[in-house]
């Protein structure tokens, strides 16, 4: 484990009484109360300095809710260190007066609009939500791509239209690992990693693989190419927690990205489990 306390890029607490989460119906091990109490059991002896709260896929309709919730958390508990809150992009100017609603929560520090769900892998590179992507700049906030593997093309072609813009990569793009596939994931996700405005989660891999029989073998290649591809400066780790429960616990899921950093300096380490994760989300800490 990290000899000091790390900053978690991705975390979604909620509660399914406050806010409604209809894709949660059939996922009992999901579908009920995640907040910090249930955080600080699940992380064992993993120290969180701080953390970065992304939504978490609420009803329609209740977008806009989530990050008041979120704001009561934090005044109980500061190492609620941002939020990414989500907002429907592909309204184009229209979804102005949510981002300023959102960017008004002094810890707003991106958006979110999930992207995995959409049949069409092309979906981000309407006009509607390029223009919405493009109205972020001016609220200072970045946003997340949370996409599967067969929609890296798509996601691509948006950052190249948008240079203006802060980008973070949620879960490396999804990959099959399940099948192990790499291409053209690999390629791809090395053309992605070329444009300066990307950073890319160290998060949400296994995940992708089996959930009952994954192997830390077969995690090994993708990290190693994101690693690569992106350099260490422009990675940061991220748990998915509670998603990841659904295949391993918080610890294990540290203790593989070491064995993936192994021979780096502390400093290199800090880089990857603290410090790019401030820098990216502007994150106050001592």
């Amino acid at each position: 484990m990290p000899s000091f306390p790390i900053v978690d890029a991705h975390v979604h607490l909620y509660d399914p009484g406050v806010i409604r989460y209809a894709w949660m119906k059939d996922k009992a091990q999901l579908d009920r109360k995640r907040l910090m109490a249930e955080l600080d059991a699940a992380r064992g002896p993993v120290e969180i300095e701080q953390l970065v709260w992304v939504e978490v896929g609420a009803d329609p309709g209740q977008h806009l809710q989530e990050p008041s919730f979120v704001d009561g958390l934090a005044r109980a508990d500061a190492r609620i260190g941002a939020m990414i809150a989500s907002a429907p992009l592909e309204n184009g100017a229209s979804v102005t007066p949510d981002l300023e609603k959102l960017a008004a929560h002094g810890l707003t520090r991106g958006i979110r609009r999930l992207l995995q769900d959409e049949p069409d892998p092309e979906f981000c590179l309407r006009p509607g939500f390029i223009e919405g992507v493009r109205l972020l700049e001016r609220f200072d906030l970045a946003f997340d791509i949370c996409i599967y593997h067969h929609q890296l093309a798509g996601a691509l072609d948006l950052v190249r239209r948008c240079p203006e813009v802060r980008f973070v990569l949620d879960h490396i793009a999804k990959p099959g690992v399940r099948d192990g596939l790499l291409d053209p994931w690999r390629e791809q996700l090395r053309e992605l990693a070329r444009l300066p405005n990307v950073v890319c989660k160290l998060s949400g891999v296994i995940t992708e693989a089996d959930h009952e029989h994954w192997t830390r073998e077969q995690l090994r290649p993708y990290l190693d190419h994101v690693v690569e591809c992106f350099g260490l400066d422009r990675v940061l780790f991220g748990s998915d927690w509670p998603v990841s429960e659904q295949s391993h616990g918080y610890a294990t899921w540290i203790d593989i990205l070491e064995e993936v950093l192994a021979g780096c300096s502390e400093a290199e380490l800090r880089r990857v489990f603290r410090d790019n994760a401030i820098a990216c989300y502007r994150l106050a800490v001592d």
